[in-house]
């Protein structure tokens, strides 16, 4: 058969509804779809999970592929591995994008080593370009754009010898839009057929713990770094943060310190955010961590050195020791609610 001209994104179900990164996902996909004159489909794989492959065309799919089946209502690698294998081999589509999370990065692998696809992982932007490669030429290749080394440099790679491209992507790196005009809903259904191997491994509980800060809702970020130099002076952050009506978040170096808890790192092992208004105190500004928050609308950066990379992002800068600016911030600021 020959290679078929579509995007699939596989859309990751979580409690009854659809990850926010395959949403992320789906419209990303949607403007690569409008680049490459291809198809954008929805891969859609539960137990009573129609909803949410309607739910997809409101993003820009022009169909979806749907298997549904009780056995299918918990996430399990091996069967929905051999679904994802099953299809990709018999319609080869052009590109195939999974998110970031702990599914996908189990899923996406093993799909790709099956299929013989060219698979990069932890992807934080895709874009279609023609390359010229070893003197051949490739055209509208998928660019799929990651830190590497560490995070020290931005990386593009190309797999132009596969016939199928897939990437995984960070949630929260690229946005999610509903279109105007959706597409009528078109849903292929494809019956579930059992396999004695899917059984190797079986769901007896599962417990979900809802993640209790939400960063990437947050209009107003405070962050702060290690440069602060104590718990105590992150207090002000803190403060800050309460005066503001924001969130509060770090850099790793400052979870790393012991100022912060985790789940409110910023950054390419975080969170990454985009909020109206992001301020970073005492934060460098390496790139791990501004891929994080380098999409914010507004950046305000304090640092005592004039060098320092956050500056570089930043719309404005203030070079000064942060103990003594941010009190100044916040007695203005209440000032004005006065």
């Amino acid at each position: 058969m020959k290679k078929k001209n579509e995007i699939w994104v596989f859309i990751e179900v979580r409690n009854g509804k659809p990850a926010d990164v395959s949403l992320e996902l789906l419209s990303k996909g949607y403007k690569l779809a409008a680049t490459t004159g291809s198809t954008l489909k929805s891969i859609v794989i539960g137990e009573k999970v129609r909803h949410i492959a309607e739910e997809s065309f409101s993003y820009g799919v022009s169909e979806s592929i749907l298997v549904e089946a009780p056995e299918l209502k918990y996430f399990r690698t091996l069967p929905y591995a051999r679904i994802l294998n099953a299809l990709i081999v018999e319609r080869r589509p052009r590109i195939v994008l999974f998110g970031a999370t702990v599914i996908g990065r189990d899923i996406a692998p093993r799909v790709a080593s099956f299929t013989k696809s060219g698979l990069t992982a932890d992807c934080t932007d895709l874009q279609i370009s023609d390359v010229k490669y070893l003197n051949q030429e490739y055209k509208e290749l998928l660019l799929q754009i990651r830190p590497a080394f560490g995070g020290n440099i931005i990386a593009t790679i190309i797999t132009p010898d596969t016939e199928t491209q897939m990437a995984t992507v960070r949630e929260g790196v690229m946005e999610s839009h509903k279109i105007d005009n959706p597409n009528p809903v078109v849903i292929e259904t494809i019956p579930f057929i059992k396999a004695d191997e899917d059984d190797l491994v079986e769901v007896v509980e599962q417990h979900y713990e809802e993640n209790k800060v939400n960063l990437k809702a947050a209009p107003v970020i405070v962050s702060g770094g290690y440069g602060l130099g104590t718990k105590e002076n992150f207090k002000l952050v803190e403060e800050l943060a309460h005066t503001l009506g924001g969130e509060v978040a770090g850099s790793r170096a400052a979870v790393d310190a012991g100022f912060i808890i985790s789940e409110r790192q910023v950054g390419q092992t975080g969170v990454t955010v985009r909020p109206k208004l992001y301020i970073a105190i005492g934060i460098s500004g390496a790139i791990q961590h501004r891929a994080g928050m380098q999409e914010a609308k507004k950046i305000i950066a304090i640092n005592s050195d004039p060098d320092a990379p956050i500056f570089g992002v930043s719309h404005y800068g203030i070079v000064g020791d942060a103990t003594t600016i941010i009190p100044k911030f916040i007695e203005v600021y209440k000032s004005k609610l006065k």
